[in-house]
């Protein structure tokens, strides 16, 4: 999956292809499709020359090469050598190697492996819930922002989804209430620990990395909680539009699985 920072990378090595077979499924799409949707509302795909992109944890740059695919010159970043031998095969099968610069490394080294000043867009998707020090990867990808017009695109899981998520998914009271306090929770894929944020501690920790959030919205408002005569791949379509009408709306955008800030230099 992602880069990890101090935190045990191993997991992302061994299970990459698990990661892989994920991106497949009905919610792994619906995350990665909204994001995505999410971000080109705010890019401008006619700039001269191209957009640079940096894909901060890039796992098997499923996201990474369907920018390349817009025209956007992108360089993934993951400390895991399996994540990065999938993203390989994957730009080579969509026809975007020129597009795409692999780059194996830490994020929490960001600072070390590029100039300043050297992006128009970087994505730090799932990448942030893992690290025992996210802050410092926001003070880097600050720095790699090439001015105030590039955008940082974050993506972490929201506190009250998790709170929603034992409630309803699992029927776990006792979750569903330590989770409104909760730093941390579990993770399905892997089996191990995940920050969990909220929005106003994801501003706070922008705003200390000289970032300002310029946007919010919800991933995975509703479709998590379905019930099951509703194909989640069968209604894909449907289901997807309606969480892009909901993600975009505060008050159903508060209680996502996902948020995801946009940001710019302040």
């Amino acid at each position: 999956m992602k880069m990890t920072g101090n935190a045990d990378s191993e997991r992302f090595q061994s299970g990459a292809n698990q990661y892989a077979v994920y991106l497949e499924t009905p919610e792994g799409r619906l995350r990665s499709d909204l994001a995505l949707a999410n971000l080109q509302d705010f890019l401008s795909l006619q700039a001269n020359p191209p957009l640079c992109a940096l894909d901060l944890g890039c796992g098997t740059g499923a996201t990474a090469v369907r920018l390349a695919r817009l025209g956007i010159q992108v360089t993934l970043l993951d400390s895991s050598p399996a994540m990065l031998d999938i993203a390989k095969c994957a730009a080579r099968e969509a026809g975007v190697t020129d597009k795409v610069i692999l780059q194996p490394g830490d994020a929490i080294q960001l600072a070390n492996l590029f100039h300043d000043r050297s992006f128009d867009l970087i994505l730090c998707h799932n990448l942030l819930e893992y690290l025992d020090d996210p802050i410092a990867v926001l003070f880097g990808a600050a720095r790699a922002l090439r001015n105030s017009s590039a955008i940082l695109s974050v993506l972490v899981r929201n506190r009250a989804g998790d709170v929603f998520k034992a409630a309803i998914q699992a029927g776990d009271l006792v979750v569903a209430e330590n989770n409104l306090t909760a730093e941390w929770g579990q993770e399905s894929l892997y089996g191990g620990k995940v920050r969990l944020f909220t929005p106003d501690r994801l501003r706070a920790m922008l705003t200390e990395a000289s970032l300002e959030a310029i946007a919010e919205r919800g991933v995975r408002v509703l479709a998590d909680y379905l019930p099951p005569r509703i194909s989640r791949s069968a209604d894909y379509e449907r289901i997807f539009e309606l969480e892009r009408k909901l993600g975009s709306r505060p008050e159903y955008a508060a209680v996502a699985r996902y948020t995801q800030c946009f940001a710019r230099l302040s």
